[in-house]
C-alpha cells in the first residue's frame, strides 16, 4: 500500500494536490505533511484530486477535515475532486458530502473556489 503526493498550481490561485494509491494509517502521514506545507506556505484554496486514490479510510478523512479547519481559519476551502464510486460512498456515509465540496472535474472545482 502506497500514496503518491504530487502538488501544482491551478487557474487562479489555488492548488491542487493528486493523489495516486490508498490514503490509510500507513499513507496518511505523507498527504498531511503536503497539505500542512501548502498551508504554513499561505495557499487557503485547495483542491484534492482524489480521482487516483482506490481506498480511503477514517485517518485519511482526518486529514481531510484538519486541512479543511485550518484553510477556514483564513477564509480558504478545500474542494475534493471525486467519481469513484467506492469513495464517494464514504463521504456519504459519514456525512462529509455537507461540509466538503465534491466535484466531478477540476474546472468545476476550481470554479467553485471562487
Amino acid at each position: 500500500m502506497d500514496i503518491k503526493v504530487s502538488v501544482r498550481p491551478s487557474d487562479g490561485e489555488a492548488r491542487v494536490v493528486d493523489l495516486v494509491g490508498e490514503i490509510d494509517v500507513y499513507t496518511s502521514p505523507a498527504v498531511k505533511e503536503a497539505i500542512t506545507e501548502l498551508i504554513d506556505d499561505g495557499h487557503y484554496n485547495l483542491i484534492i484530486n482524489l480521482e487516483g486514490v482506490r481506498y480511503i479510510d477514517s485517518t485519511g478523512l482526518g486529514v481531510l477535515i484538519g486541512a479543511l479547519k485550518r484553510v477556514r481559519e483564513h477564509a480558504g476551502s478545500v474542494n475534493l475532486i471525486c467519481t469513484n464510486p467506492q469513495v464517494k460512498k464514504i463521504f456519504d456515509i459519514t456525512g462529509l458530502v455537507k461540509i466538503f465540496g465534491i466535484y466531478e472535474n477540476e474546472q468545476s472545482a476550481i470554479k467553485a473556489l471562487a
